[in-house]
């Protein structure tokens, strides 16, 4: 069976990466959600996929100067309970980012959040930046932990993936061939792929077998996977 994860909630309807989009979400029986988790300037974990909010840039900010409309973390994830969740963190040395933590505080963080919440078991912890992942990985070795991958040689990363211990691999759906499949099950790891939205694609990627669909519209994906 083939998992669908509604990318930011069902956000087709309500706001994304909110309560009421998570709820939405499960509403519709999907095996679980994406999020996105930044830290503000005096630690505060919320959600929101985008460096800035209303011009403020999150991690420079305090928390009671963000929009009401960024939620905490520890809101989000309770509306989410009875379903995994897919916790992006949000931190790459990349020029679209204004600030990356390089000394893994935030990622401790935020995996000390998860085990104290009793969400260990029922996360994959994501990251575009492999060296998040990796520290994920060294100071949890149970925590399942994806590394999301975009334009890369996506058979060298599987095998990083493996070299690391990681649970699974985050590609972007157009990267994911045949041959890309066979050598994640020769290394066991998982192929959890991104965003995948019309239904031709949503049909290609079920049948070359991968392990989740992360999707803008759930829906969908549900109706064709099942």
């Amino acid at each position: 069976m083939i998992d669908v994860y509604a990318h930011r909630g069902l956000h087709l309807v309500e706001r994304e990466n909110t309560t009421a989009a998570f709820l939405a979400a499960k509403a519709l029986g999907v095996n679980g959600v994406e999020l996105d988790v930044r830290r503000t300037l005096d630690e505060h974990l919320v959600v929101h996929h985008d460096p800035t909010v209303e011009g403020r840039v999150i991690a420079t900010s305090r928390r009671a100067e963000l929009a009401e409309t960024v939620e905490d973390l520890s809101t989000v994830m309770q509306a989410c309970r009875g379903v995994r969740v897919n916790v992006e963190i949000k931190n790459i040395n990349d020029p679209t980012e204004p600030t990356y933590d390089a000394s893994g505080d935030f990622a401790r963080q935020v995996l000390k959040f998860l085990h104290d919440s009793k969400w260990t078991d029922a996360v994959i912890v994501s990251c575009f930046d492999e060296a998040t992942c990796a520290l994920v990985r060294t100071l949890n070795p149970d925590i399942a932990v994806g590394w999301l991958l975009w334009d890369v040689e996506i058979l060298s990363a599987l095998t990083q993936a493996y070299v690391l211990g990681l649970t699974a691999v985050h590609p972007h759906f157009s990267l994911v061939t045949p041959a890309v499949m066979e050598k994640a099950r020769e290394l066991g790891v998982d192929v959890n792929v991104w965003t995948v939205n019309n239904a031709s694609d949503i049909t290609a990627m079920a049948e070359l077998g991968v392990s989740s669909i992360i999707t803008d519209d759930p829906a969908l994906a549900l109706s064709l996977v099942r």
